[in-house]
C-alpha cells in the first residue's frame, strides 16, 4: 500500500504533514511517498521550499504518475471533487478541512494508495508513535562553525527559546502577532520557573522582535546569522537544544519546543485563538495539554 504527501508550506507545516502522514502508513503497513515538487511550484507569495531533506527521514520521493502528472492541477481538482462525495474512510484522497483535530484521520483504512494533503497540526495524529518521529526528525546539524559555537553556548547555560514571528509586519495595523504583553506576561512566568535563563531570541526579524520585548534586567542573545527559508532547519536545530521555550503562534516554534529531549522542559505558548489567511491558531488539538497557555 502507498501513501503519497503532498507537501507545502513552511518547514513546521511540512514537519506535521510528514508525522501525520507517517502514521497513516506504518498503521497501515504501506509506504510513504513524498510529493516535494507540486506544492511549491505555484507558491509566488512565500516562495517556500521543501525542507526535509535536513532530516533523518528515509522514504522516496514522489514519482511523476504519484504527483498526478501531466495536468496535475486538474487532475487532483477531479479526485478531491469526487472524494468529498463518498464516506471519508473510503476515500483515496484525502484533503484537510478546517485546522481542528480530525480524528477520522487515525482510523482510515485504505486499499491500495492514499493521496494525503493538508497541514494536520496536532500531536494526536502521531502521539502513538511518538519515538518514531523522533527518530525520522533528528535534524543534521549545520557544519559551519558560528553555528556550533552558538549550539555550545546554548548547551553551557540554562537556555530558553524565545520565537518572534511576524505575520503582519513589525509597524503595521493587524491583530496576527503575540502581543508585546504576551512576551512580558511570558518572561515573567519564565523567570519564576528558571530565574538563571539566558534567552536566545529567534525571529524573521530579530531587531523588531528586540524591540518588542522591553523586559529589563534580562540576559538577551539575538539568534540572526541563519536568515532565509533554506536556512530554516540551522535556527530549528539551535532551538530544540535549549531547555525552556516561550513560542509564538507558530507551528515552526511549536517544533522547536516538541523536538528538545531536554526533561522538565516548561512550554509557553500563547493561549489566544487567531483565523485569518495568514495564520491559524489556538484550535482544538494543536496545543500538548502540558504547555502553559498565556
Amino acid at each position: 500500500m502507498k501513501v503519497i504527501l503532498r507537501i507545502r508550506g513552511g518547514l513546521g507545516n511540512q514537519l506535521f504533514a510528514y508525522a501525520a502522514a507517517k502514521r497513516v502508513a506504518l498503521k497501515n503497513d504501506g509506504k510513504l511517498h513524498i510529493d516535494s515538487i507540486s506544492g511549491f511550484q505555484f507558491d509566488t507569495t512565500y516562495q517556500q521550499k521543501y525542507q526535509l531533506e535536513h532530516f533523518n527521514i528515509n522514504c522516496s520521493l514522489a514519482s511523476s504518475s504519484d504527483r498526478l502528472e501531466p495536468f496535475a492541477r486538474i487532475r487532483r481538482y477531479v479526485k478531491r471533487w469526487i472524494n468529498n462525495r463518498v464516506p471519508f474512510e473510503k476515500r483515496n484522497y484525502i484533503q484537510q478541512v478546517g485546522n481542528a483535530f480530525d480524528p477520522r484521520l487515525l482510523k482510515i483504512k485504505p486499499r491500495n494508495y492514499l493521496y494525503i494533503e493538508g497541514y494536520w497540526q496536532s500531536e494526536q495524529y502521531f502521539k502513538d508513535i511518538e519515538e518514531v518521529i523522533r527518530e525520522d526528525l533528528q535534524i543534521k546539524p549545520p557544519a559551519d562553525l558560528l553555528n556550533v559555537k552558538v549550539s555550545q553556548f546554548i548547551q553551557s547555560c540554562t537556555a530558553v527559546a524565545v520565537h518572534v514571528r511576524f505575520f503582519d509586519k513589525p509597524d503595521a495595523v493587524g491583530d496576527n502577532n503575540a502581543t508585546a504583553d504576551y512576551y512580558a506576561n511570558a518572561l515573567a512566568a519564565m523567570q519564576q520557573y528558571a530565574p538563571d535563563a539566558h534567552y536566545f531570541l529567534f525571529s524573521d526579524d530579530v531587531i523588531a522582535a528586540r524591540s518588542l520585548i522591553q523586559v529589563p534586567d534580562i540576559n538577551v542573545t539575538l539568534v540572526s546569522h541563519n536568515q532565509g527559508t533554506e536556512n530554516a532547519y540551522a535556527d530549528l536545530w539551535l532551538m530544540t537544544q535549549c531547555k525552556h521555550f516561550i513560542i509564538a503562534n507558530s507551528t515552526f516554534s511549536w517544533w522547536g519546543a516538541w523536538l528538545s529531549q531536554h526533561k522538565n522542559k516548561i512550554v509557553i505558548a500563547p493561549g489566544f485563538t487567531r483565523q485569518s489567511s495568514q495564520t491559524a491558531w489556538g484550535f482544538d488539538g494543536l496545543l500538548p495539554d502540558s504547555w502553559i497557555k498565556i
